[in-house]
């Protein structure tokens, strides 16, 4: 596999994100303007609700997706919240949500809750991609990630995510491949989003090959696998530089 062709291929499949509690307008304007590179323009950008008209502004006459995440980082299955930020999202212009799983409950076995957060996502965002965010460092186990990723899929979401990437376990290529494998198996037209940790190109590049070994070779488009990270961009630019 060509390394510059495979970075290229990557920033495509990129979700170029800023989520920090410190963000202002003049860094999400710096975030958009690394969205359209030489080399093509990364998929998305992912920002919190507030700053989703920001990002549309500066992003309207390009084909970036404006994400924005709800439930973030904490997961709670406080429906009343979920559904005031995904209306905050829309209205501001966000194109995709990533919502954050309610985890803590799922792991105490109220799945009722779950379901209902579940519902709630699903009904809010019924015209738009929906990305999971199932925090896999939190779930740990095998089979624990894997129940998770089956519970999502009932919900025909867009994508299911690994993590928010402010726990101290994020993005494992053990839960990818799990993640993956249950999407397989499921039959579902579901895309996967590894998230958190990952920084440079070749770290990217193992996601992108599993998601090949698993699912095919030209399952892994902007549709069906996304990256997020913040600083991981860099690297693939210097990576698809190279040669010119």
């Amino acid at each position: 596999m060509d390394d510059c062709y495979t970075a290229r291929r990557l920033i495509g499949c990129l979700d170029l994100t800023s989520l920090n509690p410190d963000d202002t307008e003049e860094t999400i304007v710096r975030l958009c303007a690394k969205a359209c590179t030489p080399y093509g323009h990364t998929a998305a950008v992912c920002v919190y609700p507030q700053w989703a008209s920001v990002a549309k502004k500066h992003l309207k006459k390009t084909p970036v997706k404006i994400a924005s995440v709800v439930n973030f980082p904490d997961g709670s299955s406080d429906i009343k919240r979920v559904k005031e930020e995904i209306k905050k999202a829309f209205g501001n212009g966000a194109d995709e949500i990533d919502a954050v799983f309610p985890y803590r409950d799922f792991l105490a076995g109220n799945l009722d809750e779950c379901r209902r957060f579940m519902e709630i996502v699903s009904r809010e965002c019924s015209k738009h991609t929906v990305k999971i965010i199932l925090e896999t460092g939190e779930l740990k186990h095998v089979s624990t990630i894997a129940a998770a990723t089956r519970f999502c899929l009932e919900y025909n979401v867009g994508f299911i995510k690994t993590s928010t990437g402010k726990t101290p376990v994020s993005a494992t290529i053990g839960a990818a491949n799990i993640i993956l494998e249950t999407i397989r198996d499921s039959g579902k037209n579901a895309g996967f989003k590894a998230s958190g940790g990952i920084r440079d190109y070749e770290e990217a590049r193992k996601y992108l090959i599993l998601s090949e070994v698993i699912l095919g070779k030209d399952w892994p488009d902007a549709d069906h696998f996304r990256l997020g990270a913040s600083s991981l961009l860099d690297d693939l630019l210097k990576i698809a530089g190279e040669g010119e």
